[in-house]
């Protein structure tokens, strides 16, 4: 799944053209280094997205297509 789509399913990011514009920006980082938008995420990939003075880390524990707004955050682990 492309990560602005992975982005957007989980609820990180709201919508998917901001989570587009996040990666254009060089805002999201995947294993330590600067993503595109059509970047092929896979389990277990450390996602790091910074906005502003706010910095989120999560590691990827699934991928679905659609989940339910309840089940997105089974979808990552958040990491201090």
């Amino acid at each position: 799944m492309r990560l602005d789509k992975y982005l957007k399913v989980t609820r990180l990011i709201k919508r998917r053209t901001v989570a587009n514009e996040a990666c254009d920006g060089e805002r999201v980082l995947v294993n330590g280094r600067t993503a595109k938008a059509s970047y092929n995420v896979k389990t277990g990939d450390i996602i790091e997205i910074n906005f502003g003075q706010r910095s989120i880390k999560v590691e990827v524990m699934a991928i679905a297509e659609a989940v339910a707004k309840s089940d997105a955050p089974a979808m990552y682990r958040e990491i201090p």
